[in-house]
């Protein structure tokens, strides 16, 4: 890690000395058994986001409630959608002041586990708006308590001439969790409590490799500093002008994931209304299968690629011109065979995408100290578009004209994303 003046955490010439392990810039690769039980966590978190929005909860909220199913599923999945805007950062802050045997991380990646779990099989007798709203959010609270962690302990673990190819393999197991969620969600014939029992079942298995070896470094006490509700507030606002790299890896990677969830949030509707296809919702499981599979070889292969190279920015720079090309193939040909073509697409350059800009943005963090909160940060950038971009993609089909003007405007924000990578000065 660069020296950073307002860091105390790094030493000028780049010396750590008296720093403990915990604060170090990582120099040792890491085994391959880590790398393993990073990547089940990765799958376990995405089975239980992905199982619950992409069936349970409709099924759920159909079984309360047929007439507002629509109703409650905004209801819930937005407040879920709020608690994880603020549980990202704010446990990975607490991970980052937390004195324990087991590491900073690990005692995050339990909890949340254990907390993820207790609401899913609260999820899975909720016959009330209530009940399913508090469970849903607590799941957030508690996934996301432990993604904060385990995200965090890459820049805490692996040297960064590693971290493409650390950071391909977290986005394979990313991808997986999304599949295998679908999978959940189609074997489950409708019995949705035994839906939700499987994905609390999966969290908790997903995370005993890892928190049963001593995988985190402990932070002494002596350099946890002193608790000050001010300023530990005030430490999530990280100025843009002060860290600038920091501030525009934080936009690109916003506007790469806005421009992405607005090609896929209408797909369905799309599938139906544009192509006429006889199965849409078959329809939409190929072209998802489709993408992850180019997710994940795109994601294993370019960000070793990236390591050996030596460079990032030009990775970012040509994936997100990529994954912007794939809405306008779609935006052009308005067809299944374009829809297919365009989710090979997305998927190559999203995989690419991933890993690489993973690997910069844990390179610009400000500081030694506050990886878990930065990085918490950094997820914000992933989460808040899943808030905007239905509301962007509902004003382009409805104002702007309709499906081509939804395609071109997600390719317009892809492609200033990817163009603005290049103020990003200290990662080559």
């Amino acid at each position: 890690m660069p020296h950073n003046p307002n860091d105390p955490a790094t030493l000028p010439g780049g010396g750590e000395a008296g720093l403990p392990e915990a604060l170090r810039t990582p120099t040792v690769n890491v085994k391959r058994s880590w790398v393993a039980s990073v990547v089940a966590i990765n799958i376990g978190i995405n089975i239980v986001f992905f199982a619950p929005i992409n069936v349970l909860l409709g099924l759920q909220a159909t079984a309360i409630d047929a007439g507002s199913k629509e109703a409650i599923l905004s209801l819930v999945t937005a407040c879920g959608a709020s608690v994880a805007l603020v549980a990202n950062p704010l446990f990975g802050a607490l991970s980052d002041r937390t004195v324990s045997k087991m590491g900073r991380r690990s005692p995050w990646i339990l909890a949340g586990a254990i907390l993820g779990a207790a609401s899913l099989l609260m999820l899975s007798g909720a016959t009330t708006v209530g009940l399913m709203l508090l469970g849903w959010c607590g799941l957030q609270a508690g996934a996301n308590s432990a993604y904060a962690a385990v995200t965090a302990t890459i820049p805490d673990r692996v040297p960064e001439r590693r971290r493409g190819g650390i950071g391909g393999l977290a986005a394979m197991g990313q991808t997986v969790g999304i599949l295998l969620g679908a999978v959940v969600g189609f074997m489950i014939t409708g019995n949705i409590a035994v839906g939700y029992i499987i994905c609390a079942a999966a969290l908790v298995v997903s995370v005993i490799p890892y928190v049963l070896r001593a995988n985190d470094p402990a932070l002494p006490r002596e350099f946890r500093p002193p608790f000050n509700l001010l300023d530990f507030v005030k430490g999530f606002w990280i100025n843009p002008m002060t860290h600038r790299d920091f501030g525009w890896a934080w936009l690109t990677r916003f506007m790469m994931n806005t421009g992405n969830q607005m090609t896929i949030v209408y797909l369905l509707f799309f599938l139906t209304d544009v192509v006429k296809h006889p199965d849409p919702a078959g329809g939409v499981l190929i072209l998802t299968g489709i993408y992850a599979i180019m997710v994940i070889i795109s994601a294993v292969l370019l960000g070793p690629i990236s390591d050996r190279s030596g460079k990032r920015k030009i990775f970012v720079i040509v994936s997100s011109i990529v994954v912007a090309s794939s809405a306008l193939i779609i935006a052009v040909s308005q067809n299944f065979a374009g829809a297919v073509i365009g989710a090979a697409v997305l998927g190559l350059g999203f995989g690419a995408y991933l890993a690489v800009d993973f690997a910069l943005l844990t390179q610009v963090l400000p500081s030694a100290k506050s990886r878990g909160k930065d990085m918490g940060v950094i997820n914000v950038a992933n989460s808040l578009p899943q808030v905007i971009a239905p509301a962007l993609a509902f004003f382009a089909v409805k104002v702007l004209g309709g499906y081509t003007a939804l395609f071109i405007v997600a390719a317009i924000i892809g492609i200033f994303g990817a163009l603005l990578v290049r103020n990003i000065r200290s990662v080559p």
